[in-house]
Order: C-alpha cells, then sequence, then structure tokens
C-alpha cells in the first residue's frame, strides 16, 4: 500500500512541476525528452525530498555512500 501512495505522490509531483505548467508537447518525442530531462537533471539531483530529510536523492545517495565508505 505504501508504494502505490508513494507512486501516486509521484505523479502528481510530475503533473504540477512538468505537464500542467508547459503547453502541449507537440511529439511523443518532445513530451518524452521533457520527462526525462526533468527526472534526471531537477528530480533527482535538485529537488528536496522530505522523506529523505529534505536531502535531493543525488545528495542522500552521496551521503549514504559516505557514511558506508567510512
Amino acid at each position: 500500500m505504501l508504494r502505490q501512495r508513494c507512486i501516486e505522490s509521484w505523479h502528481s509531483i510530475l503533473k504540477k512541476e512538468l505537464i500542467y505548467c508547459n503547453p502541449r508537447f507537440k511529439t511523443p518525442e518532445e513530451a518524452y525528452t521533457a520527462i526525462y530531462q526533468y527526472i534526471e537533471f531537477y528530480y533527482n539531483r535538485k529537488r528536496m525530498h522530505g522523506a529523505l530529510g529534505y536531502l535531493s536523492p543525488a545528495r542522500f545517495a552521496m551521503k549514504f555512500t559516505d557514511k558506508s565508505v567510512a
């Protein structure tokens, strides 16, 4: 059940932050590129997540890796 809530939350965030803010995509490729760039270059690298202690996933992973190496 938790997994379902997480994916529903993810879809909500994607729609609010990318889909509803942009004009209609002209082609499926344009939509794919925009969604890919949002996920890879913003959502995973810069956007803070409450479930990760308000760190970005990239920063959280670095913090986790630093602790496990030390």
